[in-house]
């Protein structure tokens, strides 16, 4: 699959059961982008030494590969408590400084208001005060790292992203368009395609089983599928990145037979 797309044809860093490292080894022949799934507790971290990210500028000059960093799922942009927004802009820049020196396609970024909190059941009040968060925050992030704002990819997730449009146009971020999330909690995935694919970096792709999310592309209904590879085809970009965000080689492999008909 490497190099065989009009696009950066990628997976995450957890495809086999082992670390990062070996997965990117495993991985380096077969894609051409490699999202970086990182995270910190006060239980666990995965965050590689200093050595490893030599490792991982290594395989990535020797094999043509570049890196999507996914930014930890425990930061909370659009936190009412300011103290909370800078606690996450403050942990998005860790990630950022740590991997300085990779090959990046892209940052991605959720905008969440804090742990379990479901934005859909906000009223117009506690939107407009989370957007005005996100805001906030989102200039202390660039303030902090100097980033060229497009490198920073905000993810759609299951509100409406026309909620939070706003703040990405006026920041200069892009996009990643989740297609699984599209699907998964019914949002047309035509609609987004057109007014969102000129700003989108990244795709994450995957299907739902039995339920969940992150599934193996062949989960993934074909018309969603071939509506996705159309888009693409009208508008090419070899540096997007399409990304299958799933996190096993079973799910890896059969993901691959179902983009086989779409070889260059």
């Amino acid at each position: 699959m490497k190099q065989r797309f009009p696009f950066r044809f990628g997976t995450t860093s957890y495809i086999i059961a082992a670390d990062i490292i070996p997965n990117v080894e495993y991985l380096a022949d077969k894609v051409d982008d490699i999202e970086l799934v990182l995270f910190e507790s006060d239980e666990f971290s995965n965050l590689p030494s200093p050595e490893d990210m030599r490792r991982l500028a290594d395989l990535a000059a020797a094999n043509d590969l570049t890196y999507s960093v996914h930014l930890p799922l425990d930061v909370y942009m659009g936190h009412p408590l300011g103290s909370e927004r800078d606690r996450s802009a403050g942990k998005c820049q860790r990630i950022i400084e740590l991997t300085e020196i990779l090959p990046k396609s892209a940052y991605v970024l959720h905008f969440e208001a804090g742990p379990g909190v479901d934005i859909n059941g906000f009223s117009e009040d506690e939107q407009a005060r989370f957007v005005d968060a996100l805001g906030d925050s989102s200039r202390l992030l660039l303030e902090r790292n100097g980033l060229p704002p497009s490198t920073i990819c905000v993810e759609n997730l299951n509100y409406p992203y026309d909620l939070i449009w706003p703040v990405v146009e006026e920041h200069g971020f892009s996009v990643t368009l989740d297609v699984g999330h599209l699907e998964y909690y019914g949002f047309p995935t035509a609609e987004y395609l057109e007014r969102y694919l000129s700003r989108a970096k990244v795709l994450h792709m995957h299907g739902t089983k039995e339920g969940k999310d992150h599934n193996s592309l062949a989960c993934l209904k074909p018309e969603a599928l071939d509506l996705v590879m159309a888009a693409l085809g009208e508008n090419p970009d070899r540096e997007r990145v399409f990304t299958l965000e799933i996190f096993s080689e079973e799910d890896f492999m059969s993901s691959c037979e179902a983009m086989r008909r779409f070889l260059l």
